[in-house]
């Protein structure tokens, strides 16, 4: 997993599964701690995620919340939204919407 910071931005990118989760919930909530307001974190070129780190979003999304955060999840592929739905996580975590094409 490599991670990357723009600005209120963390990039993700490559296998997000419990071998990862405790290197993006450290970056995670020291990027929460960093930066005021909201916080992206932008999963464009995640390749792969497993529930263990969908929880660590969910569980991130709270403490986002108590701390006077937003955290929202950006470029979530189509494997990402399904384990989102299928674990019933999406009802936790805020997803940006991608734009219609015409």
């Amino acid at each position: 997993m490599d991670i990357f910071t723009d600005g209120p931005r963390l990039m993700l990118a490559g296998e997000f599964d419990v071998r990862s989760t405790f290197q993006v919930r450290q970056a995670v909530y020291q990027h929460l701690q960093t930066h005021d307001g909201d916080v992206v974190i932008d999963m464009t070129d995640v390749t792969s995620i497993d529930l263990t780190a969908l929880k660590v979003l969910a569980v991130a999304t709270r403490y986002a919340e108590r701390t006077g955060h937003h955290l929202t999840l950006r470029g979530c592929g189509p494997a990402v939204r399904r384990m989102l739905h299928k674990s019933h996580l999406i009802r936790l975590v805020d997803v940006e919407r991608t734009p219609a094409t015409a």
